[in-house]
């Protein structure tokens, strides 16, 4: 077996102790970052079957649909897994924004406090 071959066999993602791997959502299209979130086997899977990001929340301790309640979804144009197999990325179509915030990513702010991102909608309105 080459080691295209070899590469080419599906990876078994490493789901911790606690069954969670973070997932990074990137737009597909221009690398820019949109946001993290975790992933269990449920939603790695719920992904995978319907092309729509799935995420696990922590707090709700929930299966969560990106976009579930705002509308604003990620279709999931390709999953990658980082050498370790402990981190994912979610290359992504954004509808709308992806942060709660409003924001179109949640890294709309520097660590100095300075805002650099744009908002692209009130969610005031959808929440």
């Amino acid at each position: 077996m080459s080691d295209a071959d070899a590469e080419a066999e599906s990876i078994e993602v490493d789901f911790g102790e606690d069954g969670l791997v973070p997932a990074i959502a990137q737009d597909a299209d221009s690398g820019e970052v949109l946001m993290l979130a975790y992933v269990s086997p449920e939603a790695l899977s719920r992904t995978r079957e319907t092309g729509e990001a799935h995420y696990y929340s922590r707090s709700r301790e929930e299966l969560w649909h990106k976009g579930g309640s705002s509308g604003h979804t990620q279709t999931v144009r390709e999953v990658r897994v980082d050498c370790d197999a402990d981190t994912l990325l979610y290359l992504v179509d954004q509808e709308g924004g992806a942060c709660h915030t409003g924001h179109r990513s949640c890294f709309h702010r520097t660590v100095d406090g300075e805002h650099v991102g744009e908002r692209v909608f009130d969610p005031d309105e959808v929440y």
